[in-house]
Formats: structure tokens, sequence, C-alpha cells
């Protein structure tokens, strides 16, 4: 399961150190960019997750709204899947996102507005679009299933975020028609998570501030329970509370498909 969210295999290094001289010193390979951003993305291990959520979106002029969602996510032979369900309010009430991973390539996307009672898929050029009002585009929704390869990594320094000891590691799309130029990574050394994301426009510009600023341990895992991205120029934020979180519980396959997003049903 990937996240928004390692352990060495050491047994065979400590083998080979048993060999050399006791006079010459050992040194761990430092990890690679490519690597470090992967063990983050690919830091929860689940089949599957099922959340029920809080949104609340902050305008410029300090007024809130507030929306209420069930997320569900499932490993596939592909990849994940992940569908989205507004339950409040009334005007978002039954509108139904599925985003699936596509290998290599974007995710397929498609959306469930009530108010138009048909199924759409979503098209590459509409990543920038925001998520239903919210501070969140579809490509920022999308990103915790972005494979790592379709970006170029590098280390750019070590700094302490809020007391952890971090790598700050630029990543770059290597398609330009991702809506971002440049994405700043803050990934916690000691146990993976990306704490703060910095979004860049292609004239480099930040643009957006993507942070994890609470977690908890939920079954063994080390869980983001508070979310906030904050768009820059607009002066406006959008904050996810997790209410409930369960990790590997049956979800039905007919949930990630088309007719699950029109009809609602995962029966039959």
């Amino acid at each position: 399961m990937k996240e928004f969210f390692i352990v060495p295999r050491i047994s065979a290094l400590l083998f080979m150190a048993a060999l050399l001289p006791l006079a010459i010193p050992v040194y761990a390979q430092a990890p690679d960019a490519l690597t470090i951003v992967s063990n983050s993305r690919d830091r929860i291990k689940a089949d599957t997750v099922m959340t029920r959520s809080r949104m609340v979106i902050t305008a410029k002029n300090g007024s809130t709204s507030e929306r209420a969602l069930e997320q569900y996510s499932k490993d596939g032979p592909k990849g994940n899947r992940t569908v989205i369900v507004f339950q409040q309010p009334a005007s978002v009430r039954n509108t139904r996102f599925l985003t699936m991973e596509n290998p290599g390539n974007a995710d397929d996307r498609w959306i469930f507005l009530p108010s138009l009672g048909k199924v759409r898929r979503l098209a590459a050029s509409e990543g920038a679009s925001s998520f239903i009002g919210t501070d969140f585009s579809y490509d920022d929704i999308s990103s915790q299933d972005r494979g790592a390869g379709l970006d170029t990594h590098r280390i750019l320094r070590e700094e302490s975020l809020n007391g952890k000891s971090c790598y700050v590691i630029e990543s770059i799309p290597r398609d330009s028609s991702y809506q971002y130029g440049k994405m700043l990574q803050w990934i916690d050394k000691g146990n993976s998570v990306n704490y703060r994301i910095e979004l860049y426009d292609k004239r480099g510009n930040q643009v957006k501030l993507f942070e994890i600023t609470e977690l908890k341990d939920v079954q063994g895992r080390l869980t983001p329970m508070v979310t906030k991205m904050t768009t820059l120029n607009a002066g406006t934020s959008t904050t996810i509370t997790v209410e409930r979180i369960q990790y590997d519980s049956d979800i039905p396959e007919r949930v990630f498909t088309t007719n699950y997003l029109e009809t609602g049903n995962a029966r039959g």
C-alpha cells in the first residue's frame, strides 16, 4: 500500500563483513534517492485499507466548509486501486471517484457526479483541475500511487524538520505534461515518513505545500492521521482528518468498477 503514504536485508552483508580482516572498516552504502522515495511510498504494507475522514476547506477569509468521505483501497495485479465516496454535505453526496494505478504511465481515473447521472473518464490533461472544489488536484489525489520511476530524484541535503532528521529530495517529472515542474520532499531517515512536500510549477515557483501533521500507530503501521494541502497564492487550504481506519479488511472487487461508481452497489 503506497502513501501521498523496510526492513534492510542485512544478513548477507553481515556474512561478507565477517570474512574481512578486522582491521578493515566496513561502511554501509548510503541509499540512493530513488530507493528512499520508493521505500517511503511503499512503507505501509497492507492488502487493503478503508478510511472514514473529515475534510475541512478553509477559504482565504478564514471561513470553512466541511465534507465527509470514505475511501477504499486495494492492491491488484497491476497495482493499487482506490475509490473515494463523498457522504456529506448534500451538494456532493454520492460523488464517487475511482483511480487505478497504471504502472509506467499515468493512472486511469473515472468520476461519477450525481448531477450528471453518469460516469465520466478523466483525461490526463485534467490532472491539474481541483478535486471537488478542494486544494487537492486530481494528480494530488493520485500521487500516493505515483510510481517513483516516473520522476528523476536526487538528494539535495539532509536537515532537521520538527526534530526529525530528514533527506531533502528533489523530484522532477519525466513527463513534461505533468502539472508540476518539480517536488521537494522531506523524508524521515529513520521511518521513511514523507512529512512535507513542496510543489512547484514549471517556472520554478512554489504553488502548494503538503504536510503530514499527525501520525498514529494503527495495527502496527505508522499512519498519517491529519494531512494538509495549502495553495499558497490563493491563501486557501484543505485539511483531512482520518476518523476511522482499518487495514486488511475484505473489500469486494466490485467496488473498484465503474458500475459501482454509478450505482453505489457493491453486491451482485
